[in-house]
């Protein structure tokens, strides 16, 4: 017997031509389906995924919660917009009104300042005016001279009777009255004013303005005068001034603001004539 008789082949066993066709075939028809998949694959690949969604309809309470939605929002942004034209009309009203106080405290500083120099001018024409007075006075006690030696006047310086004594009275009564322009009395007057109602006290009336009482009567001269003659500036019917003889070289007018009515001199402030009326 052989030693190797009994030793198993290590040699695989040779395949039948049959079966090795029945492999080829599955194995073929694997890879055929496996290449048709990789197309269909490759195919679905190159093709755009399109998902199609579904919108939920709109209803009509959905509707008008949207619009109603929109309309707040618009409210919302008018009331945004009017609020800060507001704040800004409010900002622009603050600055002018700090500015109108500013001005408005300047004008009250500058109104104080000229009350202030008013009174102090005021002041000063009160002292000037006592002054004055205080020279007249002293004028009317020693009496002044025409420089010849003798009173201007002093031929007429006999007392006043009747109508001529109540015009004298009259006007010497309203001595230290105040000057103003237009005045009538009782506590001021002008110049014609005064002796128009210095002869109402007689009932004689006079015109109101001086260009008219410096023709009213007889013209007289200077050195033939009586008391309640009056006495005029300028020229006859054109004087610009009025006052009224009152004797003994003296006369009564309202003179100006600074004296007011005065009663002087003729030498003080010499007139240019006389009419007489009484």
């Amino acid at each position: 017997m052989s030693h190797t008789a009994h030793i198993r082949s290590h040699r695989k066993p040779r395949r039948s031509a049959s079966t090795i066709a029945m492999r080829a075939g599955v194995a073929g028809g694997v890879l055929s389906t496996l290449a048709v998949a990789g197309a269909s694959g490759s195919a679905n690949a190159a093709e755009p995924v399109t998902q199609t969604l579904e919108l939920p309809t709109l209803t009509a309470d959905l509707a008008a919660q949207i619009a109603q939605s929109a309309d707040v929002t618009q409210q919302a942004a008018a009331s945004y917009e009017l609020q800060a034209e507001r704040d800004a009309a409010a900002a622009q009203a603050a600055k002018k009104a700090e500015a109108d106080l500013a001005e408005a405290k300047k004008k009250a500083a500058e109104d104080k300042r000229k009350a202030a120099e008013a009174a102090r001018q005021a002041a000063a024409e009160r002292a000037s005016r006592s002054a004055e007075r205080a020279t007249l006075s002293a004028s009317v006690d020693t009496g002044s001279s025409d420089g010849s030696g003798s009173s201007v006047g002093s031929s007429s310086s006999s007392s006043a009777t009747g109508s001529a004594a109540a015009v004298v009275s009259f006007v010497q009564s309203q001595v230290g009255d105040a000057y103003v322009s237009g005045g009538t009395g009782p506590n001021s007057w002008d110049c014609s004013g005064l002796v128009q109602a210095a002869f109402k006290q007689v009932n004689i009336d006079l015109p109101r303005v001086s260009q008219a009482q410096s023709t009213a009567g007889t013209q007289v001269g200077l050195d033939n005068l009586q008391p309640g003659d009056i006495l005029y500036w300028g020229g006859a019917g054109s004087a610009y001034h009025v006052g009224v003889y009152v004797g003994d070289g003296m006369f009564v007018g309202a003179q100006n603001s600074s004296t007011g009515v005065v009663k002087a001199s003729l030498s003080y402030d010499p007139p240019s004539g006389a009419v007489r009326v009484l």
